[in-house]
C-alpha cells in the first residue's frame, strides 16, 4: 500500500503513536516512508508537531504539515478564526501522490476523527482517501464506548466505499479493565474489520530505541509487525 490513511475514532486515542509506530516497522524493513499531516492544530510555529513526534520515535522519515493553525480546533474552524486559509481535501490528495512517487510509504495523519471538517465546505479526510483510493486505519480506544463510534467510523467508511484496512487500539492500559478486555473480541465483530494491533499506553514516552524495538510486537503482519489478534485476545482472556 503506497499510500494509508490513518484516522481515529475522536481525539487523543493514540493516533499519533500508531502512526509512529507503523512508520517505525515499515523503516526498520527499509523502506523509505513520509508523514503528510494536512492540518495541524493548537500548535504555535515554533513547537514540534505530530509529524515531528513521528519522526522522532519512528526514525529517518520524511515529513510535511499543509497547514497550522493556533488553536487546538477543528481545522476548518481553526482556519476560519485565524484567518488563514483552509486545506481541501484535493491538496492533501495532491500532496500523498507526489509524496508516493518519491517514497515506499506515505502515512496521511488526520485530524481528530474521519468526518473533522477541513473547510467551511464541508471537506474532510473521508473525501482526500476517496480522491486517493487509499487504505483507511482507523485508530481506536479501548474502553467504555470504542464499540459505539467504532462501527459508526465503520459504517462511513463502507458507505463512502472506502477501503477499511482494520482498527489498531491506539492505548492499551497496563491494568485492563473489563469493558476494555471484552472490547479486544467486540470491535472486529461490529466494525467488520480485523483488529490490526494494540499499542501500549504510555508507549509515546519511550525513548526512541525501545519504541522502535517494541513497534513490530504492537502491529498485526498486515501492517509489517508480529502482533496476534487471537493470541492477544486469549491472553487477555476474563
Amino acid at each position: 500500500m503506497p499510500v494509508l490513511v490513518i484516522t481515529g475514532t475522536g481525539t487523543e486515542v493514540g493516533k499519533t503513536v500508531t502512526t509512529a509506530a507503523v512508520a517505525a516497522v515499515a523503516v526498520a524493513a527499509g523502506r523509505s516512508v513520509a508523514v503528510l499531516k494536512p492540518a495541524q492544530t493548537g500548535v504555535r510555529p515554533d513547537e514540534r508537531g505530530d509529524a515531528d513526534e513521528v519522526a522522532r520515535l519512528a526514525g529517518p522519515v520524511t515529513t510535511l504539515e499543509l497547514a497550522r493553525y493556533p488553536e487546538p480546533l477543528a481545522p476548518a474552524t481553526a482556519a476560519r478564526r485565524a484567518g488563514m486559509t483552509a486545506v481541501r481535501p484535493q491538496q492533501v490528495a495532491e500532496a500523498a501522490a507526489k509524496l508516493a512517487t518519491e517514497h515506499d510509504l506515505v502515512l496521511v495523519e488526520g485530524a481528530g476523527g474521519l468526518l473533522v471538517r477541513f473547510d467551511d465546505e464541508g471537506g474532510t479526510l473521508a473525501d482526500a482517501a476517496r480522491l486517493l483510493d487509499a487504505p483507511v486505519l482507523v485508530v481506536a480506544s479501548a474502553g467504555l464506548g470504542t464499540l459505539n463510534t467504532t462501527e459508526l467510523t465503520a459504517h462511513e467508511l463502507r458507505f463512502r466505499g472506502l477501503d477499511f484496512a482494520g482498527v489498531v487500539i491506539g492505548s492499551w492500559p497496563n491494568d485492563a479493565d473489563l469493558a476494555s478486555r471484552c472490547n479486544l473480541a467486540d470491535l472486529p465483530e461490529v466494525s467488520a474489520a480485523p483488529l490490526l494491533g494494540a499499542v501500549p499506553s504510555g508507549a509515546g514516552a519511550y525513548t526512541p530505541a525501545d519504541f522502535r524495538a517494541g513497534s513490530p510486537s504492537w502491529l498485526a503482519p498486515q501492517l509489517g509487525g508480529t502482533w496476534n489478534a487471537n493470541t492477544f485476545t486469549s491472553a487477555q482472556a476474563i
